[in-house]
């Protein structure tokens, strides 16, 4: 072969490779913590808690300090990242079907909670999720974690590892479980497998971490035993040490594949937890709870060379999760999708406030997801309302905070704030009134 044939081959392959970075856009890395208070960073100024592989992600991208989940509880809240719609568009507002009045783990034994968890299968299967959408633009995509959607296939996902089996402990991730806990094998060979495909992927990384059981290992414990006299907060701090750990190697493999340029990574956590002192359990005003200690999580974006590395306080939202990969891939997002592109600065200082809703645990009827309703809230211009629904939580006032001066929703301020309460109750009703 002669010089000039050479140089001509290195030409076409390099122009291949960026046609192919222009009709498919970035891989898609997304990164979502389980049970994580917003605070328990260090880079969110926690002076116990080492992250220092998250710290480093967040100081590489665009780092929402003011992020928010829409629903403090799992199950919705992983299929709003998905879906990019709230829980009262996808349907799946709870983490179980009706009739399972606590034994959740025994979803296989009865008909109605089978059929139940079916329903709930089938309102994700039927739903515009982010694996399905991409597929259309040539992306393989992998589930590894936390998933409440059978198997991983009803989510449109090309490979996983949840087989969603009820007669075999399927309800929430079963084998999928095992990432980072076990082993980060399975993610590091679709990385390669795609990667020796020439295909771009798509990654949903949800390890149960650092969800209970909070057993660490003991290296990671005797870091924290003596920072804390609670035994069950060192155990969640060193649960949260350990999920930096692995999310340390996912992001050292893209390095290691060369591929972090072409990579954006997106972080959140799917809820909050405040840990409870005295005993093996999340304390009041965190997880399935409307405050902030179940709501707000930094959301990180990070793409080298194309996101500005910068610090964000205004609100948004795992709503605009999706509508933002979509816009990195060249994709519009779905007509039902609310949310926003978190790169789009204008879309997103214009917006008047973010929405959300927390519903019960166990669905009171899956086909109206407002019989399942607890709480509607919204936070604007740096007040928060919390309306409470009366079917579901009796009894309970409208609460107004202003987080700015009490992040820590400590101070009612309704009864004496009467025009902000009534301005933000109009905001909520315009987003979604469940009575229309």
């Amino acid at each position: 072969m002669t010089r000039a044939c050479i140089v001509s081959l290195v030409a076409i392959v390099a122009w291949a490779g960026s046609a192919f970075a222009r009709d498919h856009g970035p891989n898609v890395v997304l990164i979502i913590a389980d049970d994580h208070a917003w605070t328990d960073y260090s880079f969110m100024g926690h002076p116990q808690v080492q992250t220092p592989r998250i710290d480093r992600l967040a100081a590489e991208g665009a780092t929402f300090r003011g992020g928010y989940v829409p629903s403090s509880l799992c199950s919705p809240s992983l299929a709003t990242i998905l879906t990019g719609l709230y829980a009262h568009q996808h349907m799946l507002t709870s983490n179980d079907p009706p009739g399972t009045s606590g034994g959740h783990a025994e979803t296989s034994s009865g008909r109605a909670l089978r059929d139940g968890r079916r329903r709930m299968v089938g309102f994700l299967e039927a739903a515009p999720t982010l694996p399905r959408l991409l597929a259309v633009r040539g992306y393989a995509s992998f589930q590894a974690g936390k998933w409440w959607g059978g198997n991983f296939r009803t989510g449109g996902f090309t490979e996983g590892m949840t087989h969603g089996d009820a007669a075999r402990g399927g309800r929430h991730g079963d084998d999928g479980l095992e990432i980072g806990r076990r082993t980060m094998q399975p993610v590091l060979d679709f990385i390669d497998r795609s990667v020796e495909g020439g295909r771009p992927f798509f990654l949903w990384y949800a390890p149960m971490m650092p969800h209970q059981p909070h057993d660490p290992p003991e290296r990671l414990l005797a870091k924290y035993r003596d920072r804390t006299p609670s035994q069950h907060v060192a155990k969640y701090w060193a649960m949260i040490d350990w999920f930096d750990e692995t999310c340390g190697t996912l992001l050292d493999h893209l390095d290691a594949r060369e591929i972090t340029d072409d990579t954006l990574v997106v972080y959140l956590a799917d809820n909050g937890w405040v840990q409870d002192p005295e005993a093996p359990r999340y304390a009041a005003r965190s997880k399935q709870s409307p405050y902030d200690g179940g709501l707000r999580t930094p959301i990180i974006v990070r793409w080298p060379g194309k996101v500005r590395p910068r610090t964000i306080d205004r609100p948004v939202s795992s709503i605009d999760v999706a509508p933002t990969i979509l816009a990195a891939v060249g994709m519009e997002p779905t007509s039902a999708m609310r949310g926003v592109d978190l790169l789009d600065s204008a879309a997103v200082t214009s917006r008047p406030a973010v929405f959300g809703e927390v519903f019960t645990h166990d669905a009171v009827d899956l086909e109206r997801p407002a019989s399942s309703l607890r709480f509607r809230w919204a936070v604007s211009g740096g007040w928060k309302l919390i309306l409470p629904d009366p079917r579901n939580s009796p009894g309970l006032a409208a609460e107004l905070y202003e987080l700015a001066a009490d992040p820590f929703e400590t101070r009612d301020l309704a009864r004496r704030e009467p025009a902000k309460v009534d301005e933000l109750r109009r905001l909520i009703e315009a987003w979604w009134d469940p009575k229309a």
